[in-house]
């Protein structure tokens, strides 16, 4: 994703990519990264859903602004 972005572009580049594959790349806190693969699931006027592709299928949700923020980075998948 591009470095300089307002939240709508961000809403409208994760709203084009719903239900595709995503690298994702999140903060975990004292110096920690969580690596995970997952699908875009639904993208609401606040935040959006992707759903891991683990052992146990659980759910994530994060807003627009963690992306923002980089606190959340997504690589999509082509």
């Amino acid at each position: 994703m591009e470095k300089l972005q307002t939240l709508a572009h961000i809403r409208k580049d994760i709203e084009k990519h719903i239900g595709h594959t995503v690298t994702l790349k999140a903060n975990g806190g004292r110096r920690k990264v969580l690596i995970n693969k997952g699908v875009i699931e639904e993208a609401y006027p606040s935040i959006f859903v992707i759903r891991l592709e683990s052992d146990t299928q659980r759910t994530v949700t994060y807003s627009y602004s963690d992306v923002l923020t980089q606190t959340v980075q997504l690589d999509f998948a082509i």
